[in-house]
């Protein structure tokens, strides 16, 4: 995809975030939106700043749960004929959980897997129709840093991510082996300056287990986040977009641990676990 001109972007979890940043970033570009949330008042407010942008944009809003595959669907179906065609489905929404894997229950896991997978695959295999039918699609999944490696009381949120670089990866290259109008990228970010940690869930058990109040757990994985603002995330995604990449890593943080880990491979197991003692001592 050369530019985003009368193009239709699909965008999950835009009410705040890289979702908000990536719809004003492309109705600047003369994009119209399709925008979904489960937080409607942040979505309105995402809507107004994306026509603040460029009044010549078509901008429509539905209050969507990812994680609930009938109106994802129905959703996309809406998009299309809203719109006329849909080019481009940014599947970003995601939340966070802590909790030792030990302890994590059954809901933790399907709550988590609902929007950060689930939502994924709903949101792919919902629009992909209409991204074949435009003859110019492309498919922008969010994985993570968390989604390359993993740290220590993060494993629900580890394997959500792992499960959408791995759906992204293959899904590219089928795409690419049926010679589909259509391509997929995966994005990785690192530290970005979002709402994710604030809303994240902390499992009691994991504050017993550690020593650590979750007000003060939040605030340090806040801080760990701050490293790239969402309005360099989303230039840096729509370039990949442009450029066809397989995978963008946002943020300086992303690009060093994944060469890291490419570099040392499982050794970098045991520099996390010394980090994740030194932080917990603090």
């Amino acid at each position: 995809m050369k530019d985003f001109n009368n193009k239709v972007a699909a965008i999950t979890g835009a009410a705040s975030g890289m979702g908000r940043t990536l719809a004003i970033q492309l109705a600047q570009r003369g994009c119209h939106l399709s925008l979904s949330d489960v937080n409607e008042r942040g979505l309105a407010e995402t809507a107004e700043l994306a026509r603040a942008a460029n009044r010549g944009v078509k901008i429509t809003t539905a209050r969507i749960d990812t994680a609930n595959r009938d109106a994802v669907y129905a959703w996309a179906d809406q998009t299309a004929a809203d719109h006329g065609k849909v080019n481009l489905i940014f599947n970003n929404a995601g939340v966070a959980l802590a909790t030792l894997l030990e302890k994590a229950k059954r809901e933790d896991f399907e709550w988590i897997m609902g929007i950060n997978f689930w939502g994924v695959v709903w949101g792919t295999q919902a629009f992909l129709p209409h991204l074949k039918a435009s003859g110019d699609g492309h498919v922008i999944n969010t994985s993570s840093l968390f989604g390359l490696l993993s740290v220590p009381l993060n494993g629900c949120y580890n394997a959500s991510k792992f499960a959408v670089r791995g759906y992204t990866e293959c899904l590219r290259m089928e795409l690419e082996t049926m010679n589909e109008p259509v391509s997929a990228t995966c994005v990785h970010p690192g530290g970005i300056r979002t709402n994710i940690a604030k809303d994240a869930r902390m499992d009691p058990n994991t504050s017993k287990a550690t020593g650590v109040d979750p007000d003060v757990a939040r605030k340090r994985f806040d801080k760990l986040l701050n490293t790239t603002t969402a309005e360099s995330a989303a230039r840096q995604i729509l370039r990949a977009v442009e450029k066809n990449k397989r995978r963008v890593l946002v943020g300086p943080d992303a690009k060093f641990l994944d060469k890291l880990v490419r570099l040392i491979g499982t050794w970098y197991q045991p520099l996390i676990v010394w980090n994740t003692r030194k932080m917990l001592k603090h």
